[in-house]
């Protein structure tokens, strides 16, 4: 992959001539979020059998001296009543269970979907700084912030998604928003009725927020990226910078 236009004739049989399929990338990002999601499942799924075995050593202690094993003077498992719970002749009525549960079931997902965006974010972020080390070894060196975006909108964007950014806005200090009406990852992705589109789209705006950042990173700005969308195929793009090219500050 490069910049410069290959020139005719192809041979292909140039043991130096390398070809690559343009649609790999595309298809590569459709894969990425749910391969991401089933690596983060099969590690909680191995730190939990961990956890398990770890559990299975524990022998209770009677700190009271009221009777041996598990379960103190009552002769059974002991249970500690959880906030709303009634205790009634030593049985717990868990009146609260299914809110419990509920509750568990939601920090379990905002964690997995942590995970994921750590996940798919670092990778892009490793993505983004290659792609800065080769492409952009032969061009002067910026001397200013914005010139670092325009480079981030004009030459990567066209390099990763063969477009150009469709608008740039920055209000000088620091913060830049970039916008893409025709977001190349979500031009295969079909609309669902209940914005339910929209839901699904987002995960597959972490790994290109990790290329933004670490292309950044690679070329002298530390910032942060967030990424949003409100109606497929359009995607938004917003950098916060905290650190510049030349190590001025904001």
């Amino acid at each position: 992959m490069s910049f410069d236009t290959p020139l005719p004739p192809y041979n292909a049989a140039d043991p130096h001539a390398t070809f690559l399929n343009a649609s790999c990338l595309d298809l590569l990002l459709i894969e990425l979020v749910p391969m991401a999601g089933r690596l983060g499942r099969e590690m909680s799924r191995r730190v939990g059998r961990g956890r398990g075995d770890w559990e299975d050593d524990v022998e209770d202690v009677d700190i009271d001296g009221e009777g041996k094993g598990e379960g103190g003077g009552r002769g059974g498992k002991s249970v500690v009543p959880a906030k709303g719970d009634v205790e009634v002749e030593g049985d717990v009525i868990e009146d609260l269970d299914v809110d419990i549960e509920a509750d568990g079931r939601t920090i379990d997902e905002d964690e997995e979907r942590e995970a994921l965006f750590l996940r798919l974010e670092g990778w892009g972020y490793r993505v983004g700084l290659g792609l800065v080390e080769r492409f952009s070894r032969d061009r002067p060196r910026f001397t200013d912030t914005l010139d670092v975006i325009k480079f981030i909108c004009k030459d990567l964007w066209t390099l990763v998604f063969r477009k150009q950014i469709d608008n740039l806005k920055t209000n000088h200090r620091g913060v830049y928003v970039l916008t893409d009406n025709a977001f190349r990852p979500f031009a295969r992705m079909s609309t669902e009725v209940g914005g339910q589109a929209v839901v699904r789209a987002q995960p597959f705006l972490f790994f290109p927020c990790g290329v933004i950042r670490g292309a950044l990173a690679g070329l002298g700005v530390t910032a942060s990226v967030q990424a949003e969308t409100a109606e497929l195929p359009g995607a938004t793009f917003q950098i916060k910078t905290t650190g510049v090219v030349g190590g001025e500050g904001r």
